[in-house]
């Protein structure tokens, strides 16, 4: 395996794409549990990272990161900006002295520390129905060597029989229970579009 700045770069491309092709699928998810406004809001913060890659040209797998990050905080509204700024500046960090990633192990490393930024913000655990449910499951599937389509999906599936413990569906108690959580939704896609470019 070798990902160079080049595919991280069409990833994150191809996760503006999925954004965009499904941003009111995602807002529909937010609707009945949360403003209705998550596909939007992701949708406006790739578009800007799209516009600010153009105008920077980010060279290195870490600018790259740092671009989408600040775009993400700059025009996502509610928590999900904050929460995904989070995640991939701790990934700027991270990459620092990386040109490339070369193994699954490196990979789950650096999700792993996605989800540490994603934590430290947010304060979710696994099972509190939020995106940590993804994240978390795809940095276990990564140390396995189980990375899939189906367990990305299952993951974001399961977060529809858990009652919310934090975000606004939180304030619904049992009633969030039967809707799977909207950032989960996203952030199977950011895993989906990841896929193919770890073969």
């Amino acid at each position: 395996m070798q990902v160079t700045v080049k595919e991280i770069q069409a990833w994150l491309d191809d996760f503006a794409r999925a954004i965009t092709d499904n941003k009111d699928y995602l807002s529909k998810l937010d609707t009945p549990i949360g403003d209705g406004d998550h596909g939007n809001n992701m949708n406006r913060g790739l578009t800007e990272y799209l516009h600010a890659f153009e105008t920077k040209q980010p060279t290195t797998i870490s600018d790259t990161f740092k671009v989408l990050s600040m775009a993400l905080i700059s025009k996502v509204g509610g928590a999900s900006g904050p929460l995904y700024g989070s995640a991939f500046m701790k990934l700027t960090k991270v990459t620092k002295d990386s040109t490339e990633i070369t193994s699954t192990t490196q990979m789950a490393q650096l999700v792993e520390a996605g989800l540490a930024g994603i934590q430290a913000r947010g304060k979710a655990i696994p099972g509190d129905k939020t995106m940590v449910d993804v994240w978390s499951a795809v940095v276990e599937d990564l140390k396995n060597n189980n990375f899939s389509k189906e367990r990305i999906e299952m993951a974001k599936e399961q977060t529809k029989e858990l009652q919310a413990r934090k975000g606004r569906a939180s304030y619904l108690g049992e009633r969030a229970i039967g809707h799977i959580d909207p950032g989960a939704a996203s952030s199977a896609l950011l895993f989906q579009t990841l896929l193919p470019y770890l073969n």
